[in-house]
């Protein structure tokens, strides 16, 4: 309980500087060319323009889910996922990318991993305000099921908040451990059910571990707000399982940071 409440006290007393160097980190990250932060919007439209041309026109999968496009089934489950990719990565990476901070200012080490989350969904939110844009351009209304949509973002922030504690922790101590993540992103993506529905899997076991994944379960949730209109209570077995894994998530990075926060500094 100590090592909670320490996390919570340091994020509430650095409240201001995270704001601040989230911008800051905006700033860093696209400083020096010429389209500045735009190239966060850019860099995922030429990917989702490059799945649309390969599945719409050259493989030709036309074929409508639920009522809606592949494209825009395939959209609503790739936006939520460019934040996870990079919150895994940048996550992972930020004691590293920061380790001024540990070494010279003494900043506390559990609020740098959430400054870069910051950054990273303000760019996001704006690829969520495109995605909104495309689906109301493509004839779809608004409905009450969208309200899910925050809860399902903020549920996103905060695991993988407490991701970027667990992995920057292990990160900064190993570099071998990020060096991991940076190989399995790509994995990642091909099993968490970003292309293809995970539910329609024929192997029940496979299914069955998919489904426990977290990334599959938000976006999921994201399509089930958008195009499947299903409430979050009527998938009570997902709730569950986010639930589940979030403790894990929880427990973990507790438990990491509460053992090598004092290592960090030495290490960096």
């Amino acid at each position: 309980m100590n090592t909670i409440k320490e996390i919570v006290r340091d994020h509430y007393k650095y409240r201001r500087q995270l704001m601040k160097l989230a911008k800051s980190d905006i700033i860093k990250t696209y400083k020096g060319s010429a389209l500045g932060w735009s190239w966060a919007i850019i860099k995922p439209a030429i990917t989702l323009f490059v799945y649309w041309f390969a599945f719409s026109v050259g493989l030709k999968a036309t074929n409508n889910i639920n009522g809606y496009p592949f494209f825009i089934w395939l959209l609503v489950g790739m936006v939520p996922w460019f934040y996870m990719r990079d919150m895994i990565i940048g996550g992972a990476g930020a004691l590293r990318k920061y380790s001024y901070l540990v070494t010279k200012i003494k900043f506390p080490i559990s609020t740098i991993p959430t400054f870069v989350n910051i950054s990273i969904l303000t760019i996001n939110l704006a690829l969520h305000g495109i995605m909104i844009v495309i689906y109301l351009i493509s004839g779809y209304g608004l409905d009450l099921y969208c309200l899910q949509i925050p809860l399902y973002f903020f549920a996103m922030a905060l695991f993988f908040n407490l991701w970027g504690i667990f992995a920057s922790l292990l990160a900064a101590v190993s570099k071998d451990f990020l060096n991991l993540i940076k190989s399995i992103i790509l994995a990642l993506f091909w099993i968490s059910g970003i292309m293809y529905d995970v539910n329609k899997i024929d192997i029940t076991w496979i299914k069955e571990i998919m489904l426990w994944n977290p990334i599959t379960i938000i976006v999921n949730g994201y399509r089930n707000s958008l195009v499947y209109k299903q409430w979050f209570w009527e998938a009570p077995l997902e709730l569950v399982r986010l639930g589940v894994m979030f403790i894990i998530m929880f427990a973990l990075a507790t438990v990491i940071y509460k053992k090598l926060k004092k290592d960090v500094p030495d290490v960096l």
